[in-house]
Formats: C-alpha cells, structure tokens, sequence
C-alpha cells in the first residue's frame, strides 16, 4: 500500500500536558512545578484519548502550574500562522489538503512528501512562529529572552494518521474541513490549501 497522506494533528502551548491525566507522547516532566501534578502519562498507541474520563479539576491544577499562560490563538493570530504555514508549504513544496487553526490546536491534512512529517511539521511551525513576531502577534512577545529569543507557542510533539486509500483521505479532509464549526466557529478556507487530486 502507498502512503497518500497524513492527517496531523499539533497544538499550542499548554493545550495537552506531558502528565495529562488521560495520557500523553511525553517520556517525563521536565518542569518541577508540573511534576507535583503527577509524572509523564505515556501512551504507547495513536488512538485519541481526548474523550477519555479524568479528574478535569486536578488538570486545570496543572495548567496553572505552567511557566507561561496556555496560547489561545485569536483570529488575528490565526491569520498570522496560516501566511506562516503558506511560506513553508512553499519552501517545502508539500501539499496541504486541508487546514483547520483552532485557538488551541491546529488539524492539517498534507500529501505525501519525502520528508518525514516530523520535519514537516517542525518547520510549519517556526514560519507560522516568525509570522507570529513579524506581525507583532506572537502570544510570548512579553517573555523575550537576554538573546532576543521568544519561547516558542507550539508543544513539541504532533499526532498523525495515515492515510493509504483515497476514500480515506477524503474523510480526513471532511473531518479536517468540519473541525471549526464543531466548536461553534465558521468553515475556514485558506489560500495555502491544495484541493486533494490536483
């Protein structure tokens, strides 16, 4: 079977906690102030867990534990790293399917490629960055650091479906396409995005 594509899935700073009560990607904690709330939450499957029964109490807890306030981006901002994912879909050449910026998280689909999705993902997310401080819109512009660095509003880590049929790349699009108004936002539509089969 080819690869076709991959539905990615990467959020904002402070969306999903590596200690997350209904698992994680993370290994460990690297921040004392979180650890009290529990070590890393490991899942070793790609299966989604958001729906997962938990104490929301003791995660709200965390969140405030955090060395920064969680990113939730507005629409301006959301403007702001879609013109920065458009610049590296460019650079990179990859085929961006589908797009949905959320405040907390961001849903792509994006054709096969022959760099890894990891790497893909990474450089997405240092040009919708620099989009962020060229705009004067970056959420940490406050926090500069002594080398005029900012921390970055992105967690590390990304989740991903594959896709190796047709039918299921075009359900991934939907679902993609649909993402927004399932929390009461409009359809967003995105210069940057390439009909799928073009």
């Amino acid at each position: 079977m080819r690869l076709l594509a991959a539905h990615i899935i990467f959020t904002a700073y402070g969306f999903w906690l590596p200690n997350d009560p209904r698992g994680s990607w993370s290994e460990w904690v690297a921040a004392w102030e979180l650890f009290k709330y529990g070590t890393a939450t490991k899942v070793e499957h790609g299966r989604s867990v958001a729906h997962v029964s938990h104490d929301a109490d003791h995660r709200r807890a965390a969140k405030k534990a955090l060395k920064y306030d969680p990113v939730l981006f507005n629409g301006l901002q959301a403007r702001a790293v879609a013109r920065g994912f458009s610049r590296a879909a460019g650079e990179g050449k990859y085929p961006i399917h589908a797009c949905s910026i959320l405040p907390d998280h961001v849903h792509l689909v994006i054709g096969y490629h022959e760099r890894p999705f990891q790497q893909i993902t990474a450089h997405l997310k240092a040009r919708a960055s620099q989009e962020l401080r060229a705009e004067a819109l970056h959420p940490f512009a406050r926090h500069e650091r002594g080398d005029g660095s900012l921390p970055s509003p992105w967690a590390e880590s990304l989740w991903k479906v594959y896709c190796f049929d047709r039918e299921h790349v075009r359900n991934a699009i939907e679902y993609v396409e649909k993402n927004p108004m399932r929390e009461g936002k409009r359809r967003q539509s995105w210069l940057l995005v390439t009909p799928f089969g073009r």
